[in-house]
């Protein structure tokens, strides 16, 4: 099973919020098509602020990866973070996740970013333990904190 990346195109769209809808669902995270359509459409059709990555290949995707950007003072430039990784239930477990962010992280870094962050449940283990595989670390003495607007 390939992990190959491919970035999303407008005439992925239906594709794509299939498989939203299906990480969602899987996540129990409330949104509707019109909510999901309105958070993926504008990344397919170059808006600057993120990317979708197909994984596998574009006609019959195993997942996909939402990669969001920002500016960091801190990290001294720009920075992404993983919005969303979904891998379909069936092809778990078989390293895809794991070449994705391995891979992809490099690409980013040659593209200038600097840093790549992500969140995940305190109590998904296996997330983390994913996490910490590909060399991502906890924030010491930081929680991420959000406010709605």
């Amino acid at each position: 099973m390939s992990a190959a990346l491919h970035l999303a195109k407008p005439e992925h769209l239906d594709t794509v919020l299939a498989l939203v809808a299906a990480f969602h669902a899987e996540s129990g995270l409330e949104s509707s098509d019109t909510h999901r359509r309105a958070g993926i459409d504008p990344l397919l059709n170059g808006h600057p602020y993120g990317a979708v990555y197909l994984i596998g290949p574009t006609r019959a995707p195993i997942g996909y990866i939402v990669i969001t950007f920002g500016w960091s003072v801190e990290f001294g430039g720009m920075d992404g973070f993983v919005d969303e990784l979904y891998i379909r239930p069936a092809v778990r477990g078989r390293g895809i996740a794991t070449e994705v962010l391995t891979e992809l992280p490099k690409s980013l870094a040659a593209a200038g970013v600097r840093a790549l962050h992500l969140e995940v449940d305190r109590e998904n283990e296996t997330a983390q333990r994913l996490y910490l595989r590909t060399r991502f670390q906890p924030r010491r003495n930081c929680i991420l904190m959000t406010k709605t607007l």
